[in-house]
């Protein structure tokens, strides 16, 4: 990598974020951070902007945007503070910006990633809710301006080094017959579904491999994680609901498998640590070291893989509902998982209410036609509020 790679971090305090500049610093002579965004940690982005040097520093939440102001102020650093949703699309555009990593979790990181790939931008998407959402209009934007799309959840981005170099979105023409999206199954895979009604929000944030935030925790106990990443293969891929398979396999060692027509599964391996795949996608198309330890296959011994039960995680059946209905379904079926999991956490909802919830607004808003952002963004504030009424309820 011959030149200078400059970076905008969207979500630089959350797991994605830390991981990212973990990578970074250990290759000053690759990146440069431009820009640095949170939603309100601002003593830790004060710690990153130290560190890092960035151009700019953005927090959505204005107490925090003034205290940081004042921390900037008087460590004497060249850092430009900036506040609100207007910032994050500016420093996400920016002329001198190359990549931008897209790790804002949930709704709020969608419009700034839009805007990233609208510019052209070398895009790393974790925000996983800008395909869940807008999908349609994301991939247009992609394709239009020439943008370079790399995943960073671990599975897709599995599955786009097991797809042939250069595969252009067609997998009949490809060669490949199914993607198999592989699953932890989560803190509760063997749990009776009987206790499921009195978990705790601890109980549902202790993920037995990976090291999350508590909404994508949650997320992933309750399998809508993966349901959302299934809605995500299927706008990365181009693959249809029944091309893409939810496979089971515990040790989450496997990160994700491609089909093939003539019998072969390609997979790819790795310890469970993001810093992998941020590291390839930073790279692309070449490698860089992670400090990620390698993969020691006699630690690990066996791969179990086992079918999803449904009944067991209805989340992932919604998703592949929401999925076959298109339209603003996705939209639906996500503001209302992000209310329903907001509740659970405040210990408004039990676990088990969190489909309940997601169904009943699903029953109760139809899915429309998407042409234009503000479609999305008017599903997006129906289904809240057909959430919030339910959760009052």
């Amino acid at each position: 990598m011959s030149k200078l790679t400059r970076l905008t971090v969207l979500g630089s305090t959350g797991s994605i974020g830390k991981s990212t500049l973990d990578v970074v610093s250990r290759h000053p002579d690759k990146y440069r951070i431009i820009a640095l965004t949170a939603q309100q940690q601002d003593e830790l982005l004060f710690e990153q902007c130290q560190r890092f040097q960035p151009r700019y520093a953005v927090l959505l939440d204005e107490a925090a945007c003034e205290r940081l102001s004042k921390r900037i102020a008087a460590a004497g650093l060249d850092v430009e503070v900036l506040c609100g949703v207007a910032a994050l699309e500016r420093v996400a555009t920016l002329p001198e910006v190359d990549a931008v990593m897209a790790a804002i979790v949930g709704a709020a990181g969608m419009q700034s990633t839009l805007a990233a790939a609208q510019a052209g931008k070398k895009i790393l998407l974790a925000n996983k809710e800008t395909l869940v959402l807008a999908g349609h209009l994301f991939m247009e934007a992609v394709h239009r301006s020439g943008s370079i799309l790399l995943p960073i959840d671990s599975e897709h981005n599995a599955i786009f080094q097991a797809l042939p170099r250069g595969y252009a979105g067609d997998m009949k023409q490809s060669g490949v017959s199914k993607i198999l999206l592989t699953a932890s199954g989560g803190p509760f895979r063997n749990t009776p579904i009987s206790e499921l009604q009195h978990v705790t929000p601890e109980q549902a944030c202790a993920h037995p491999n990976w090291s999350m935030g508590r909404k994508i925790s949650v997320d992933s106990a309750s399998m809508m994680n993966k349901g959302l990443e299934v809605i995500e293969a299927h706008w990365l891929f181009n693959a249809g609901a029944d091309d893409i398979q939810v496979v089971v396999h515990p040790q989450s060692v496997i990160h994700s498998m491609v089909q093939y027509v003539d019998g072969s599964v390609l997979a790819q391996l790795g310890n469970p640590d993001m810093r992998t795949p941020i590291a390839f996608a930073l790279a692309y198309p070449e490698r860089i070291e992670a400090g990620v330890a390698p993969l020691d296959l006699f630690q690990v011994a066996r791969l179990d893989f086992t079918a999803p039960d449904f009944v067991r995680f209805p989340c992932l059946a919604l998703a592949y509902q929401a999925l076959r209905a298109g339209g603003t379904a996705p939209a639906l079926l996500n503001a209302a998982n992000e209310e329903a999991v907001a509740a659970f956490l405040e210990r408004r909802i039990s676990f088990l209410d969190i489909p309940r919830l997601i169904e009943t607004v699903l029953g109760k808003i139809a899915s429309a036609e998407v042409e234009k952002l503000q479609d999305l963004l008017d599903a997006d504030a129906s289904a809240r509020g057909a959430a919030r009424e339910w959760i009052a309820g």
